[in-house]
């Protein structure tokens, strides 16, 4: 799977547990993603692009089942270090306001991805489903090629967030680099309501 597709589900489902402390974190027992978007932000000529990312039903619900299917590209092999920089804004009385990096959330700069990716699938461990029935990669490096993972299920369990992060509208902006070379930008729009 590209690196682009992988970080940004990543960053949505799985690097808030792993990069997070528990201070601060409300348990989140229902709560639902709508309106889903997302575009490329790179340059025409970007090494890794998304081609199709599409996530149903809308809404999403948590904990709930939820479908997903993805393709994208990378014309270089992307390896460690591998940069990403994210710029988080929430909607706030009609304003988007710039989310600070707060213990590893917010408008942060992972210094190397690969080394979160190794956190949530450790070398020598098989990747997760449905990632492993595909032949999908699930850490660095990732090969140049085309990578797509086919109309998928997934779970989402019950998560624990920052209080910040339960309710509003979202923009996300990630910026994957290498060796000071952008090599893709994907941006993600979204709305969250929790109990």
């Amino acid at each position: 799977m590209d690196k682009v597709i992988f970080l940004t589900l990543g960053l949505l489902f799985f690097i808030i547990p792993v990069t997070s402390s528990t201070s601060g974190l409300k348990k989140v027992s229902k709560a639902q993603l709508l309106g889903f978007d997302w575009k490329n932000c790179g340059a025409p000529d970007a090494p890794a692009v998304l081609k199709t990312l599409n996530v149903s039903p809308d809404p999403v619900s948590i904990p709930g089942d939820m479908q997903a299917s993805v393709s994208g590209s990378t014309s270089v092999e992307l390896a460690a270090p591998l940069a990403v920089n994210v710029t988080l804004e929430k909607e706030v009385a009609g304003f988007w306001v710039h989310v600070p990096c707060v213990e590893e959330l917010g408008s942060c700069h992972y210094k190397d991805a690969c080394d979160l990716l190794a956190q949530l699938v450790p070398p020598g461990q098989a990747c997760p489903e449905p990632l492993h029935t595909y032949g999908l990669p699930c850490r660095c490096p990732f090969k140049a090629g085309s990578y797509s993972l086919p109309q998928s299920d997934f779970y989402l369990p019950i998560m624990e967030l920052p209080s910040w992060l339960t309710n509003g509208n979202y923009r996300f902006q990630g910026v994957l680099g290498m060796q000071d070379k952008e090599l893709g930008c994907l941006r993600v729009s979204l709305s969250l309501r929790s109990n």
